[in-house]
């Protein structure tokens, strides 16, 4: 048996939308769980200065909410969070690994290229979310296809058909996550864009602030055409982001 739970583990306040999400999946294979990404953490929420850095939280626009954190979301469905075995994470940015400390012992299953980029001193990440020496399973370029896109399959012993999509340009390994449901394909595309009007809007003004954050925008913009395509290719294919809260609401438990 399988359920996917649908987590909303960060709040941003930032001049575009004053209600920013970090839309996180929990899929339950019969009592064994797997994140997919992790929000902020609760370590995060009790020490954000000592561990998010009091300019950073200020430039982001964080908000702490301790039951807002992945390890109380799982407690509050009535699971044991030491049942998480896996965290797939689409990137290392920060508000997206915060959480890893909560499940020490889970592998993290991560691109290769991402993982190159957090070890190159690039000033984007924090090291604090890895400081408890996780295992972490890396990934790299396959000739798999899925649906024009290249797919890595993740290698967890689970039943449940799971892919690394790399979407590179936001940061130099970023990936997406396609999870196959009982009937259908969710593609999580992190934050390949960061709403979803992007797809539909090129001057939007949210596309200025994903511009700013890009390790390679070019890259970025190539990837958000590629999405673009197979939205109108697909439409059976849900897509949906990290930060779009509307899009959010769509899935919320």
């Amino acid at each position: 048996m399988k359920e996917i739970h649908h987590l909303n583990c960060v709040k941003i306040i930032s001049p575009i939308n004053d209600n920013v999400c970090g839309h996180c999946l929990l899929v339950n294979e019969n009592g064994r769980l797997i994140l997919i990404d992790t929000g902020i953490g609760l370590l995060d929420t009790l020490n954000p200065s000592e561990r998010i850095g009091q300019q950073l939280i200020e430039l982001v626009g964080y908000r702490f909410d301790e039951n807002q954190t992945a390890v109380r979301q799982i407690e509050e469905l009535g699971l044991d969070p030491k049942n998480v075995t896996d965290c797939i994470i689409s990137h290392l940015d920060n508000d997206h690994i915060g959480g890893l400390a909560d499940f020490p012992s889970a592998t993290v299953h991560v691109s290769e290229e991402e993982l190159n980029n957090f070890h190159s001193n690039n000033p984007r990440y924090l090291e604090l979310p890895l400081a408890h020496m996780p295992t972490i399973k890396t990934y790299q370029k396959s000739d798999v296809n899925w649906f024009g896109f290249e797919a890595r399959k993740i290698s967890a012993n689970i039943e449940t058909e799971i892919y690394l999509i790399p979407l590179f340009g936001h940061t130099l390994g970023h990936c997406g996550v396609a999870l196959k449901t009982d009937n259908n394909w969710l593609f999580y595309i992190a934050d390949a864009y960061y709403m979803k009007v992007e797809l539909t809007n090129e001057k939007h003004p949210v596309n200025e602030l994903a511009k700013m954050r890009a390790d390679d925008n070019n890259l970025r913009l190539t990837t958000l055409g590629k999405i673009r395509k197979l939205a109108i290719d697909h439409p059976e294919i849900e897509i949906f982001g990290y930060h779009d809260i509307e899009e959010f609401k769509l899935y919320k438990n």
